[in-house]
């Protein structure tokens, strides 16, 4: 391409500060350094991570300026040195979660999906080169970066690690919910839980997230799939997609572990906390049964709370574990996925419930916040 080694000007998204409507204005992009590559962004969506960062709501989030975004697909304009994977026109996603293939981590097989270099890391605002950015805006202040990919922009600069090769022939438009939030979920379904067919499970928040944990426990052939919300219009989309009964926990008058365990003869076999609560957390855990039962944590939790759990409770054989991205890897695992959602496996797009052009960045954000979309997809072409 003829911006081959070249500075790139286009637009972004920037944050300025914690709540702040989304500067869409022009920015620098730098060409991709050793390992790196840079992407042309097509497709992005937003999801709680991004909402909770645009808030704000930890310390590790508020570097200034700063593009977010994290879900999004694209074509690969440029690879810096040492790229040998992927290459100029290649379709491709970005993930949050890197896979290096070298470290310890990565080489671990089933033990863990994390890498030492490019795990998920909300405190990292840097290229793990140099330490520096790849953005500036146009007053050449640096412009910080976000888990790994800052995809609320044109054209991102991101590590060849967090860049995963798809089909040609996929549908660019969907394969963006694999960055994040469709994986996240069903991957917990599939991997940490490794649901099988006739097993019962609880998922307690029917966001883009908690729907997709129901498809992949429905995928499995999950006999009983309990959706805990405490929106009754989340009910419509949860059937749709593969709920088999509902609970609005402010329409009961006992506790919901207790309503589950009356529904499921003692308990389901796993239940999935995606609602970022702690004392939905703690329901979700006792609504697991005694002796084999599973809680799998995907919400994402900043305040500093502590979960009230007695040590003691885990000798009734209950178990809690948390799950990032699903337990993917991503480059080794994630095309696989991709392939069923192109074979119709996987029902991804029953996820994209609103679709605006990127200058609306900010509409899409309000529409989450309000709880009106699981995930609004924004193009960039």
């Amino acid at each position: 391409m003829a911006s081959k080694g070249k500075v790139i000007s286009c637009r972004a998204a920037v944050a300025y500060g914690p709540g702040q409507p989304l500067v869409v204005e022009q920015v620098q992009v730098d060409p991709p350094q050793k390992m790196e590559v840079r992407i042309k962004v097509l497709f992005t969506s937003i999801c709680h991570t991004d909402l909770s960062a645009w808030k704000g709501e930890s310390e590790a989030q508020r570097a200034y300026p700063r593009i977010l975004g994290h879900e999004a697909s694209g074509v690969v304009e440029s690879v810096g040195e040492g790229v040998i994977d992927m290459k100029e026109g290649d379709q491709v996603v970005a993930i949050f979660n890197g896979e290096c293939g070298e470290c310890i981590y990565c080489k671990s097989s089933k033990k863990t999906n994390l890498c030492g270099k490019f795990r998920v890391n909300p405190f990292k605002s840097v290229m793990e080169s140099d330490g520096k950015c790849r953005f500036r805006n146009k007053d050449g202040i640096p412009i910080y970066h976000f888990l790994n990919t800052s995809t609320f922009t044109e054209y991102t600069v991101v590590d060849s690690a967090c860049l995963v090769k798809i089909d040609p022939h996929a549908s660019l438009d969907n394969m963006t919910l694999l960055s994040c939030g469709v994986s996240t979920g069903l991957g917990a379904a599939w991997n940490t839980a490794d649901v099988q067919t006739g097993e019962t499970v609880a998922v307690f928040g029917l966001g883009a997230v908690g729907l997709a944990v129901v498809e992949g426990a429905r995928t499995r052939g999950a006999s009983k799939i309990i959706g805990v919300d405490i929106n009754p219009e989340k009910r419509i989309k949860g059937e749709a997609i593969g709920i088999t009964d509902f609970i609005n926990p402010k329409e009961i008058d006992v506790p919901v572990h207790e309503k589950i365990r009356e529904m499921s003869e003692g308990g389901v076999d796993y239940s999935f906390e995606c609602a970022g609560n702690m004392q939905v957390l703690r329901e979700a855990f006792l609504s697991t049964h005694d002796g084999w039962g599973m809680a799998i944590v995907l919400g994402i939790h900043p305040t500093p709370k502590l979960l009230s759990l007695h040590p003691m409770e885990l000798f009734d054989g209950r178990r809690i574990v948390a799950s990032v991205f699903g337990d993917f890897k991503g480059k080794s695992q994630l095309p696989f996925l991709a392939e069923q959602c192109m074979a119709g496996v996987v029902k991804v797009d029953e996820f994209i419930t609103h679709r605006l052009p990127f200058e609306k960045i900010n509409e899409a954000f309000q529409l989450l916040l309000d709880g009106k979309s699981l995930r609004c997809l924004l193009h960039l072409s």
